[in-house]
């Protein structure tokens, strides 16, 4: 796996991730959409650990500084 995920990206990515750990602790979603975007925050934040996203895989996208 290629780092593909800049540092922008991830600090998006873990501001989506707490916005949704704020909400559902505020009781603002509950549910199955509670469900749902808890484990899209979750995805979110794994992607921001291991530098990479397998959707910008599929689609040749890179938010990362390339190395020269």
């Amino acid at each position: 796996m290629k780092k593909n995920v800049g540092n922008v990206d991830k600090l998006v990515r873990i501001l989506i991730a707490i916005a949704i750990v704020v909400l559902y602790y505020t009781n603002s979603i509950t549910g199955m959409l509670a469900i749902v975007l808890m484990a899209v925050g979750i995805v979110l934040l794994l992607t921001v650990l291991f530098n990479f996203c397998p959707l910008y895989a599929v689609f040749g996208i890179k938010t990362c500084k390339t190395e020269k």
